[in-house]
């Protein structure tokens, strides 16, 4: 059981280490000179020049989008396409410069939550999520990434109290949004691991119902031969 476990903990986490560029020692040993590999750059008084080079950025985005939103958006999504390729630095890159277009788009710090999650340092991520959610409290991709992180911390340490607590946030999450995939195979996956077959069959049916993109493949084998009836 708990082989299986650990490998659906590994299939249904956010995002995925493999093909990653830098350890997270060359991370953090790169990020002592590189302002760019920490949120909001670190808080760091830039030069004139910096502060001019990001003058034109925001200029250019907001060209191309009209508004510092959309441009926002926009960088967001093209972190995430770097962070899912495995090339976090870049991804960093491109939320810091979301950031810059509007320091108030929850989805940023999303993306900052994404990059420690990616490196499973927790704590990090947990941080950039709370201040996302101080933004917009009912934002349910990071509800379900912050239930992800106890999910993960679940696998590490089995403790029954990180995985009602994941359960709670992915219920709080599916009152927002009960469209979220990710939410709906997350919540099955919960429930699979209490052995509640009927919530965990729920979840995963509505999943499936709406297309089922997360759902993998061991994932199904291993909740139909344990709550095959």
């Amino acid at each position: 059981m708990k082989n299986i476990i650990t490998i659906l903990i590994i299939a249904l986490i956010s995002y995925s280490t493999f093909g990653q560029q830098m350890t997270y020692n060359q991370w953090k040993e790169e990020g002592k000179t590189n302002i760019r590999l920490h949120p909001k750059y670190g808080n760091a008084l830039k030069s004139e020049g910096q502060k001019q080079a990001d003058e034109e950025l925001i200029n250019e985005y907001l060209a191309k989008e009209g508004t510092h939103r959309k441009a926002s958006e926009l960088l967001i999504k093209l972190g995430f396409d770097y962070l899912y390729r495995g090339d976090l630095k870049t991804a960093m890159y491109r939320f810091n410069q979301a950031w810059l277009l509007d320091p108030k788009n929850e989805n940023v710090f999303w993306g900052f939550g994404a990059v420690y999650f990616t490196f499973q340092d927790f704590q990090s991520a947990m941080k950039q999520y709370d201040e996302g959610l101080t933004l917009n409290p009912k934002s349910s991709n990071i509800i379900t990434d912050k239930a992800s992180v106890f999910m993960s911390e679940y696998d590490q340490n089995k403790e029954m109290n990180n995985l009602n607590t994941a359960i709670n946030l992915f219920l709080k999450s599916y009152s927002i949004d009960n469209k979220n995939q990710n939410t709906l195979f997350k919540l099955s996956a919960c429930y699979f691991f209490k052995s509640d077959c009927k919530n965990a069959l729920k979840y995963y049916k509505e999943c499936l119902k709406l297309g089922g993109e997360p759902i993998t493949k061991e994932y199904t084998e291993a909740l139909k031969g344990k709550c095959a009836k």
